[in-house]
C-alpha cells in the first residue's frame, strides 16, 4: 500500500488511483472539475485556530504534530473523518494520494496524516 503526497496545483499522474483532498477549505484558483480529486475529506484537516497558530513554521512543526494528533483523537468529527480516510486507504489497497494546497511541502498536516496512515496495519 502506497500513500503519496501531492500539491493540488501539480498535475495528476495517470498512475494515481485515488486522490483525496485533505484541506478544510477549497484551494484558491482550482476549479472543482479540474482538481481531479475523488473525494474531499475536509473534516480531517486541522482546526482553523491550530492552522493559524502553526502557520507552516518549521520550528513549530513537532508541537503542531502533537496538537493535531490530539485534535484528531478528541474531536468527534475529525476522528470520524480520519476513520473514513483509513477505510478508504484499506479499500484502495494500492495507492492513495493525499492532496493539499500548502506551498510548504515538508511541514504540513498532510505529512502528519501520511505518518498516521502509514502506521496502520496492512490488510492482506
Amino acid at each position: 500500500m502506497a500513500i503519496q503526497l501531492k500539491r493540488i496545483y501539480e498535475e495528476a499522474d495517470e498512475g494515481e488511483r485515488h486522490r483525496v483532498l485533505v484541506d478544510g477549505v477549497w484551494p484558491r484558483g482550482i476549479a472543482k472539475d479540474k482538481a481531479k480529486v475523488d473525494e474531499w475529506a475536509r473534516d480531517v484537516a486541522p482546526s482553523k485556530q491550530l492552522r493559524q497558530w502553526f502557520s507552516h513554521d518549521p520550528e513549530r512543526f513537532n508541537e503542531f504534530k502533537e496538537k493535531y494528533k490530539k485534535e484528531l483523537e478528541q474531536n468527534a468529527e475529525q476522528a470520524e473523518a480520519l476513520d473514513q480516510l483509513k477505510q478508504t486507504v484499506r479499500e484502495q489497497n494500492k495507492q492513495v494520494t493525499l492532496v493539499f494546497a500548502a506551498k510548504e511541502e515538508t511541514y504540513n498536516h498532510a505529512r502528519v496524516l501520511k505518518e498516521i496512515l502509514d502506521r496502520q496495519p496492512k490488510v492482506s
